[in-house]
């Protein structure tokens, strides 16, 4: 195995260690902790089609909707894909799935299929560019 694929092998690791962190904070309802994934100048759009441009505006919006948001659910996310755009950037697909507490998919939230790009800055993967999108059945 090449050094470049010994280097991506770790940084996925540490890409699947932001989204495990997404999935704690939600289920958690810990805005903070959630806030603090995200780059200073990040740009968030939410799955209902919300833009929130940088962390302050992130950090708002997140305060109103996730104390109390996950009651009853418990939301998985699972890293899908991730496509190097530059070492440093990665593009990152994600399964997103919310669970009623006796484990069977929630019907009507059903499933997303968020698009993260993240950027590495001082050795750590920050949330950059996010769009959250529901899958929809056809």
């Amino acid at each position: 195995m090449s050094m470049t694929n010994v280097d991506q092998r770790v940084d996925i690791q540490a890409i699947e260690q932001v989204v495990a962190v997404v999935e704690h904070t939600q289920n958690n309802e810990l805005p903070d902790e959630f806030v603090g994934l995200f780059r200073h100048d990040a740009i968030w759009t939410t799955g209902g089609g919300r833009r929130l441009i940088g962390r302050d505006e992130i950090s708002a919006f997140t305060h109103q909707v996730l104390p109390g948001g996950m009651q009853g659910l418990t939301a998985r996310y699972e890293v899908v894909h991730v496509l190097f755009i530059r070492p440093d950037v990665a593009a990152v697909k994600v399964r997103q799935r919310y669970l009623k507490p006796d484990g069977a998919p929630d019907p009507e939230l059903g499933e997303g299929t968020p698009l993260y790009v993240m950027a590495k800055e001082d050795g750590r993967w920050l949330l950059t560019a996010c769009q959250n999108t529901a899958v929809v059945d056809s």
